[in-house]
Parts: C-alpha cells; sequence; structure tokens
C-alpha cells in the first residue's frame, strides 16, 4: 500500500544511496577515517529517520483501518506487533 509519506522517504532513501556511493569514493580515495565516519553516521541518520517516518506512517494509516485488516484476517494487535520489531 502506498502512502502519501512514500514520495518523502523515496527521496531520503536517493540522497542516502547518493552519500553512500560519495563515502565508497571516499574510502577508495584513501580519505581520513574521521571524515568517513561521519558520512557513515549521516547515511544511518537519513536511513533512521526514513524508517520511523515509514514506520508512524503505517501506524497512523494502517492500523487505524481495521476493516481491511479484518478483511485479510488480520487485528490491528498483529499488525502492530509485526511492525514494530523494526523499531
Amino acid at each position: 500500500m502506498r502512502h502519501q509519506s512514500h514520495g518523502d522517504i523515496i527521496k531520503r532513501l536517493k540522497r542516502a544511496e547518493g552519500h553512500l556511493r560519495k563515502i565508497i569514493s571516499m574510502m577508495e580515495d584513501d580519505r581520513p577515517c574521521a571524515d568517513v565516519a561521519q558520512q557513515m553516521h549521516a547515511v544511518e541518520r537519513a536511513i533512521a529517520n526514513a524508517k520511523r517516518t515509514l514506520i508512524h506512517d503505517h501506524i497512523d494509516h494502517c492500523l487505524g483501518d481495521s476493516d481491511r485488516l479484518r478483511d485479510e484476517g488480520r487485528s490491528a494487535l498483529d499488525e502492530f506487533k509485526a511492525i514494530s520489531k523494526y523499531l
């Protein structure tokens, strides 16, 4: 199911992908470890923020749709348990 936030999440992930390529290039160019670590930290934060947005969006929009969940044979609690392992 596509949500309104997915476009923003995709942009964040593509930006992180670009940073990750840059990190690889930095390592190939023997850049200082502190610079590489700083960029790695930025990528981790970008991915963590994207994940948080995705999970919050899922909780806000999917868990409240009890009719859809019931039709699929799931409960909101089961759905929450499934997504909460990624928190």
